[in-house]
């Protein structure tokens, strides 16, 4: 008799998330080879699918779809080594369906496998799963499919919404997604039953940097990378963090733990489908360009909805730049708990201001924006704060 082998939640994948089923690939009954993916669970940040972990059947599912499961958790059982009913009577018919047509998953065998984000990617970019040759296992589509695809035209909008998507007259319903609440209650938590928020704002004249930028990215661009200002905020931050190291810390019920290493997360807009912060692992060992490669791919990834787990979990600072969509100072953004505070990057525009040269005041246009540091203030003080941003402003303005 075969032995049932149980299918858990892996810790690593989903480590300082809240995780939800989000969609069963397979039905009690369905066979299901090792590695193939059997369920796809959502977490705040990311979705990530669950595998096989032998050959054999699915003998029951134990956490249903819309099911919050902790890590750990066991999803379903296998049985494994056994192969279905349906697998051993459909295969003849399989065969000879499978010699009158080419091999190519059609529109319900495409459709049926499709992961949230391979959905998200094919409404974008105006295809249907049928227009898709899927590449993985039995015909299935992945990312790199769609984006190998030609695009094709947007669908458009249903004329009527159903009663389930309406709301009150004048009003259109649209249900939160996992990721929007799971942000949400974060957001709500960290603010008001956590740490106490204070917010400082500096202004930062971008000339320097501005220029440094001009006559090196032609150089970077011929090794591949782009040169996004963002690179320059997250070096200005590493100097910024080891002059004052608590910004670096979180706080405990008896302790102060500082983190010895710089991983920096740089919140990115997913449009209307939330935020994702990914992480610049061991920032304070890489130089411009080492930051600029890490950005480029995490962006990448993130833009793509490709980013694992892994890209996410373990940050120990936040920079925020919000100015990227015109606002010029948001206060306070709320700090990523554990972590003890966040950087904002207000919009970058040319301003009027008082400079002194050879000891007489002037008025300059100078590109600036405003910077704002957000703190826990019970584990820094005003003082650090300044001293900080005082940091950070200085490797800007005096960049070399």
């Amino acid at each position: 008799m075969s032995d049932l082998i149980d299918v858990v939640l892996p810790a690593d994948q989903v480590e300082g998330t809240r995780s939800q089923v989000q969609r069963w690939l397979k039905s009690v009954g369905e066979a299901a080879k090792r590695h193939e993916p059997l369920v796809e669970i959502e977490t705040d940040k990311v979705t990530v699918e669950v595998p096989s972990p032998a050959d054999g059947v699915l003998a029951e599912i134990v956490a249903a779809e819309g099911v919050d499961v902790e890590p750990g958790a066991v999803l379903a059982r296998l049985r494994a080594g056994a192969a279905s009913v349906t697998e051993r009577t459909a295969e003849a018919p399989r065969a000879a369906a499978a010699a009158a047509r080419p091999v190519r998953a059609s529109a319900g065998q495409a459709g049926a496998a499709l992961s949230p984000a391979v959905r998200r990617l094919l409404a974008e970019r105006g295809l249907r799963p049928d227009q898709v040759r899927g590449s993985a296992e039995g015909g299935r589509i992945t990312i790199d499919d769609v984006l190998a695809a030609q695009p094709g035209p947007p669908e458009p909008a249903p004329a009527a919404q159903s009663p389930a998507a309406a709301g009150e007259a004048g009003q259109h319903r649209v249900p939160h997604t996992p990721m929007r609440r799971r942000i949400a209650e974060h957001m709500v938590d960290s603010l008001l039953h956590t740490a106490p928020h204070v917010t400082n704002v500096f202004q930062c004249d971008m000339t320097a940097a501005l220029a440094d930028r001009a006559a090196r990215k032609a150089e970077f661009e011929r090794r591949g990378l782009s040169l996004t200002l963002t690179a320059y905020f997250v070096v200005a931050c590493v100097e910024a963090l080891r002059a004052v190291p608590e910004a670096n810390a979180r706080w405990s019920a008896n302790a102060l733990l500082l983190n010895e290493r710089l991983d920096i997360g740089v919140a990115t807009a997913l449009g209307d489908r939330g935020l994702v912060v990914p992480v610049i692992r061991d920032a304070g060992s890489l130089d411009l360009a080492g930051i600029a490669s890490a950005l480029g791919s995490l962006v990448g990834k993130a833009r793509a909805d490709a980013l694992t787990p892994a890209d996410l979990r373990g940050g120990t600072f936040t920079i925020s730049n919000h100015g990227v969509s015109g606002s010029l100072l948001a206060a306070p953004i709320v700090i990523n708990q554990p972590q003890s505070a966040i950087l904002g990057i207000g919009k970058l525009e040319k301003r009027a201001v008082v400079v002194t040269e050879d000891g007489r005041d002037t008025v300059a246009i100078r590109p600036c924006c405003y910077v704002t540091l957000t703190i826990d203030h019970r584990v820094l003080d005003g003082f650090q704060a300044n001293r900080f941003m005082e940091t950070f402003v200085a490797a800007l303005e005096g960049w070399r």
